[in-house]
């Protein structure tokens, strides 16, 4: 495996966040187990953040670029 960061399943780690908030909320964990899920929840959470910033900022580039495309096309016209 290579050192690149892979980028998370989006809806996996949505899944997975879901799952934890109720295990969280039922209240059946131990402590030390609940702790450990709460941190793996904020993890996901941000990784969760990120992915979706990510998409954001090349959604706002396709946009851009196709917004050029348009200006050009019409000053041609």
């Amino acid at each position: 495996m290579s050192g690149q960061k892979r980028t998370p399943d989006l809806e996996k780690s949505l899944n997975e966040l879901e799952n934890i908030v109720q295990q969280l909320e039922e209240g059946d964990l131990p402590l030390e187990k609940a702790l450990k899920q709460f941190e793996k929840g904020v993890k996901l959470s941000r990784d969760c953040q990120a992915a979706l910033r990510a998409a954001e900022q090349r959604v706002q580039v396709l946009m851009d670029g196709a917004l050029k495309d348009f200006d050009e096309e019409e000053e041609d016209g």
